[in-house]
């Protein structure tokens, strides 16, 4: 039986690929990650092979058919569609690395948070487009993409590199539903970088030395909101460029929550971070200071339009003595909270897992919405900042 649109849309991936036949060789493979491509079975010569038309919904089933209708004419001809120019745009800036590369980035961009742009943007333009991107396709090489990536190596840039080589990964195999190429180069490149060691961010994660660093937060003598700002962060423990970017409007005083929309979010879905008294008198004071800015933390040198940079918090930490590189930074409140509060306080990890923004799942794999378990999360809040005046006022000298 035919596809229909209506069928391609309702169809749910599996632990495996699996196809649905349209007909006359056209079909469309539907990958566990949830991606479907068109691709089309035909015999030249005896062997038989395989082409790629796109992704759904790129591609519509529509452009599908055309597209495979094309291939059989050209086997009606006894011409290998594997070699023809018809079949693709041949055009020669539409096969540049640089033009599908532009593709790939606009495609991803509606599901990347803003860092992850920033990066992928800086990536593409310092990195690879300068020596990648006027060779065409059927020139790029395993060897070729290969010394891109041993370039940024070169620097010491090992993490750089490793997802360098993933990006690259994925621009060709878009190329390849894209009909530029029918093989993905990137793909012979795994094990050809240097093995990199991820080094975890430095974090304070015994209670005692937690309670000094707390002490220190205080003690801090600059800016006024750089102080709120150091404050607040292991009170709420959320990534620090969320807390930076912390808007007026998502602070809802009546539930007390913080709420972070999805744009800003990693993970790309709305998170409610309960606010403690503790949190709460700290947005009190600020108040009247950014309260008529759009940023709780707004920038010194454009209080209107700018929050605070992304130096400021590692930066003050410096400034108190505490070393950011081997003791703890600004990312290491994170790991301070989830630490502390499974050993000390005792709360399920699944609890300050989905308090972290990390994905969790139920007992039936759906991962958990944004308002579950709202109540014990907020319990779990208003007790954690009561023993980080605990353990501060235990290191209060004598």
């Amino acid at each position: 039986m035919a596809l229909t649109d209506a069928q391609i849309r309702t169809l749910k991936p599996v632990n495996k690929q699996f196809k649905k036949f349209d007909g006359n060789g056209l079909l469309l493979l539907v990958k566990p990650n949830g991606s479907k491509l068109f691709q089309g079975k035909y015999r030249f010569n005896g062997k038989e092979r395989l082409a790629s038309y796109g992704p759904y919904p790129d591609i519509s089933l529509k452009e599908a058919r055309i597209d495979h209708e094309k291939l059989r004419a050209l086997l009606r001809q006894g011409i290998d569609p594997a070699n023809d120019s018809r079949l693709p745009n041949s055009d020669p800036e539409h096969l540049q690395f640089k033009t599908a590369a532009e593709e790939w980035y606009q495609n991803k961009l509606p599901a990347w948070a803003a860092a992850t742009v920033k990066k992928r943007r800086a990536l593409l333009d310092n990195d690879l487009l300068p020596w990648l991107g006027d060779i065409p396709f059927s020139e790029i090489t395993p060897t070729k993409l290969l010394k891109a990536l041993r370039r940024i190596e070169g620097r010491g840039a090992l993490d750089t590199a490793r997802n360098a080589q993933q990006v690259l990964n994925d621009i060709c195999r878009y190329a390849v539903w894209t009909q530029r190429i029918t093989s993905n180069p990137a793909s012979d490149l795994q094990g050809a970088l240097k093995p990199f060691k991820t080094k975890h961010r430095p974090a304070i994660v015994e209670p005692t030395s937690f309670g000094q660093l707390l002490r220190k937060l205080e003690s801090y003598q600059g800016r006024f909101q750089t102080k709120m700002l150091l404050q607040i962060l292991p009170l709420v423990f959320q990534r620090p460029g969320n807390v930076r970017q912390m808007e007026w409007v998502e602070i809802h005083w009546d539930k007390a929550e913080w709420r972070i929309p999805a744009s800003k979010m990693k993970m790309r879905e709305d998170h409610i971070v309960p606010l403690s008294k503790q949190a709460l008198s700290i947005l009190n004071e600020l108040q009247p200071l950014t309260g008529r800015y759009r940023y709780v933390f707004s920038n010194q040198s454009n209080k209107t339009e700018r929050c605070a940079s992304e130096n400021t918090i590692n930066k003050a930490l410096r400034t108190l003595g505490v070393d950011t590189s081997e003791t703890h930074c600004a990312h290491g409140f994170r790991a301070s909270a989830r630490t502390m509060l499974d050993e000390q306080l005792d709360f399920p990890i699944e609890l300050i897992e989905h308090q972290l923004a990390h994905t969790v799942k139920d007992a039936l794999g759906r991962a958990y919405n944004r308002t579950k378990h709202l109540p014990q999360r907020l319990d779990m809040m208003q007790k954690w900042a009561d023993y980080l005046d605990k353990v501060k006022e235990e290191n209060l000298p004598n």
